[in-house]
């Protein structure tokens, strides 16, 4: 039977290696919609920061359903199918909060770098190095939304213990059966998880500011 710590560890490995996957995509994406790419890329990826997370569960069910596109991946039911979920969900605020700063620091640095004779990996360099605090917040409140997500858990995740039963999904069970001390328990823990977070992203956003 999980526990409140089984289930808070495997809530915190899922979201965390979603959040990890989307950074190592938007990180890249967001550099090069602010240096290259047009300004309404990035501003229709913002537009959908909100999208419902039942829809994306909706979506990738019936992808990785039986009769699905990638049914013969076995996808549905994991924590791999969360966690593609989640990385999902977040790229779009991901993408929209580097891209706002690294353009900003883009104008500020990197033109200045190339103008003194930088090449432009030198110049992506400087910019990412100035961007670190910025990053680094980012990433933070990523994995708060990533935490806190429940239709993408649900859909594509199935609930399962001891496999896929995550702090949202798990409270979602207790209070359907009753165990309220249970659905407590684990609400706690995820108002723990997103105060530490949120008291990271603050001191990341006053070192950004500084």
């Amino acid at each position: 039977m999980d526990t409140v710590t089984d289930i808070t560890l495997r809530t915190l490995a899922i979201s965390g290696t979603a959040t990890l996957l989307a950074t190592t995509w938007s990180l890249p994406l967001a550099y090069r919609l602010a240096v290259k790419g047009p300004r309404t890329v990035a501003e229709a990826l913002e537009s959908i920061v909100g999208i419902p997370t039942v829809l994306i569960g909706l979506l990738l069910y019936l992808l990785f359903s039986r009769h699905g596109p990638l049914g013969p991946l076995r996808l549905l039911y994991t924590p791999q199918s969360i966690i593609i979920g989640e990385s999902i969900l977040i790229t779009p605020l991901l993408i929209g909060t580097l891209h706002r700063v690294i353009t900003s620091l883009y104008d500020t640095y990197g033109e200045t770098a190339i103008t003194l004779g930088a090449t432009p990996s030198q110049a992506r360099d400087t910019v990412l190095s100035e961007a670190l605090p910025t990053i680094a917040g980012s990433t933070i409140m990523a994995f708060s939304r990533a935490t806190g997500e429940l239709g993408i858990a649900l859909l594509v995740g199935g609930n399962l213990e001891g496999k896929t039963r995550t702090i949202t999904t798990a409270i979602a069970l207790d209070v359907s059966m009753g165990e309220f001390g249970d659905a407590i328990k684990l609400g706690l823990a995820l108002l723990a998880i997103l105060i530490i977070t949120s008291i990271l992203l603050n001191r990341f956003n006053k070192v950004s500011y500084r």
